[in-house]
């Protein structure tokens, strides 16, 4: 008895001098500082791209769902999916949850989801999220954006060549492909800069700098998607942001992926009744 007892005697004390050389490791800027509820984890996919980026090399550091002031915004404010820090660019993530074939090219104001359903060139719609990154940096940093916008892989590509070319600035992918496209674009920028664009100082000065511009009052997230709603709806009277089901309201990315979706045949439901209709 007594030997089983100084069995757990030792596994305590392992336990606490463990607690305490964890203590005496400096901290940084942690990875995320956004935690995803599940409703959005389950609505866009998100989950998803969280094990892209938590594949990402140690010294780079991200942020998801920033939501910043931009006056040049219809709603007075920017939402943006993710933003990827890293020695050689600042990768600026929009995400589309849509299903079927996207039609689109450089040139194109809208693109095409299956040929009917109208959606905002997305690369338009992420270079306004980055000019109001900007506005909250040094400007010494605003060349070293890159537009990426990431689709599930319920999508096929029809769009201009040069967005899966990986010199280019503006990428389309996949969202199981992500974390392989950063990689391969800082590999890319590594061969044309000897020494890194972004020293780790540089990185948390803009890291702290996007958390502190990012909006977290639940109030003002409300009114952004409000106003985005009262916009698409002076176009589209009979356009529903609320679930067919249950009329609980939906995000505007939730609307243009249930739209996108022949299953749904036009009606837009929430995340639960989308499980219970596609079933």
């Amino acid at each position: 008895m007594l030997l089983f007892l100084n069995f757990f005697k030792k596994k305590e004390n392992k336990k606490e001098d463990k607690s305490k050389t964890v203590s005496r490791i400096p901290s940084k800027p942690k990875k995320a500082n956004q935690r995803v509820t599940a409703e959005r984890i389950g609505e866009l996919g998100e989950y998803k791209i969280n094990i892209q980026l938590d594949q990402l090399p140690k010294e780079y550091y991200y942020l998801s769902d920033l939501l910043v002031k931009n006056p040049k915004a219809k709603s007075g404010y920017s939402q943006i999916d993710h933003v990827v820090l890293t020695p050689y660019g600042i990768f600026a993530i929009e995400t589309k949850n849509y299903q079927g074939t996207i039609y689109g090219g450089k040139e194109r104001k809208t693109w095409l989801v299956n040929g009917k359903f109208k959606m905002m060139n997305p690369f338009v719609q992420n270079y306004g999220h980055i000019q109001a990154l900007k506005s909250f940096i040094d400007e010494k940093y605003h060349d070293l954006f890159i537009s990426m916008v990431s689709f599930t892989k319920r999508c096929t590509f029809k769009v201009d060549l040069d967005y899966r070319k990986i010199a280019s600035n503006e990428l389309i992918v996949y969202d199981v492909e992500l974390s392989e496209f950063i990689h391969r674009k800082v590999s890319v920028l590594k061969i044309h800069h000897k020494e890194p664009l972004l020293t780790e100082s540089d990185i948390i000065t803009i890291f702290n700098a996007f958390s502190t511009a990012n909006i977290t009052d639940p109030i003002a997230r409300e009114d952004h998607n409000r106003l985005l709603g009262t916009h698409v709806s002076v176009k589209k009277t009979d356009t529903s942001f609320s679930c067919s089901v249950c009329n609980k309201p939906v995000s505007n990315k939730v609307k243009e992926y249930c739209l996108s979706n022949d299953k749904f045949k036009g009606n837009i439901y929430c995340y639960e009744h989308q499980k219970m209709v596609q079933k």
